[in-house]
């Protein structure tokens, strides 16, 4: 079967699965695991910020910034398709007390002028505006890198109206990876910062959240709040480390395979890719097959394939260290040959 839904689908190599069987442990709620003591420390380094703090999630991690740096009634902002907002089930609202304003953007990125008119003005009519969140890559924008220089205008724009900035990097090593330079350069746009371990990156579980050392000791207290001071977790820390140092360097070899799919579609009749592939994610439109996607994906599915719908005519591919040139290419013969079976 080549799964395609996802890269949360990636099983963690073989060298994770030693690194977690040799993992030295120790109690993290005290402070005593040195695998996850390690893994915060190159988490903060990497990402060029004081610390950083072993999470559960790429949720948790977003869920305990605004928590740490908002107020309850307090307002965010964010691009009106981010994760945060679409996908993380009103948690801000739920657990900070605070409430989400959208901003429509392109690509998954807004403009400084639509951001300036929603930065709420000193009124007591309305409420504090404590927190811009970005998100590169933008997911629901088909894994669209969000340019350093776009980044770094909000980041002044936002700072010049003191208001902080959190980042969502849950992908954030493919963006650095697309735009050619390094996460810290994106992770210097933002207050705080999250990055998933997961996904391309290839761990099992768990993220971390970094940034200032005061904002994170006021995370971690909230990470224990919402029950996720864990034990030995260096078990999980341990695949974590040998994500961020060794297997960000191959994230480009996703990419290549994405824009290979998507040429290939590109060539078939009655299929049109609907976004940039900046990164290892593929949106393609079936509309004009004039079928449903559930039938559609359960053709794929019979044929060995699997993806998932994302919205109501467009199906989403998504690449990763699971899925070869090969794969690629087998993928694209049983596209046809399903739609040649259907045409005839």
């Amino acid at each position: 079967m080549i799964d395609l839904r996802s890269d949360t689908v990636t099983k963690p190599t073989q060298e994770m699965r030693l690194a977690m069987f040799e993992a030295e442990v120790g109690d993290d709620v005290y402070g005593e695991d040195p695998t996850v003591n390690k893994l915060e420390e190159i988490a903060a380094h990497v990402l060029g910020k004081e610390a950083a703090l072993f999470v559960t999630s790429g949720t948790q991690g977003n869920q305990l910034a605004v928590l740490a740096q908002t107020s309850p009634g307090d307002e965010i902002i964010m691009e009106r398709d981010s994760h945060l907002f679409y996908y993380e089930g009103g948690a801000a609202s739920a657990l900070a007390g605070v409430q989400m304003r959208t901003i429509k953007g392109i690509g998954g990125a807004f403009s400084l002028d639509s951001l300036k008119r929603a930065i709420r003005s000193d009124d007591i009519h309305f409420p504090d505006t404590s927190l811009i969140c970005l998100e590169n890559t933008h997911n629901r924008a088909g894994g669209r890198a969000i340019p350093y220089q776009q980044m770094r205008s909000v980041y002044e724009t936002a700072s010049s109206f003191e208001v902080k900035v959190h980042l969502d990097g849950a992908r954030l090593f493919n963006a650095a990876a697309a735009l050619g330079c390094s996460a810290e350069d994106l992770a210097s746009c933002s207050d705080t910062v999250s990055l998933c371990l997961s996904k391309g990156l290839g761990a099992p579980a768990g993220s971390v959240l970094a940034g200032s050392a005061e904002t994170i000791k006021k995370a971690r207290k909230w990470r224990k709040r919402l029950g996720g001071g864990m034990r030995q977790t260096g078990i999980l820390a341990a695949p974590g480390i040998i994500a961020i140092t060794k297997m960000a360097e191959r994230l480009t070899e996703d990419h290549i395979h994405a824009k290979m799919l998507a040429e290939g579609i590109r060539e078939i009749h009655g299929l049109s890719v609907v976004n940039e592939v900046d990164t290892n994610i593929v949106l393609v439109d079936v509309s004009a097959l004039n079928q449903t996607n559930g039938h559609i994906l359960e053709a794929l599915k019979k044929e060995g394939i699997l993806a998932v719908a994302f919205g109501e005519d467009v199906i989403r591919f998504t690449t990763h260290y699971d899925v070869s040139e090969s794969d690629i290419q087998q993928t694209l013969q049983k596209i046809n040959n399903i739609l040649k079976i259907q045409r005839a």
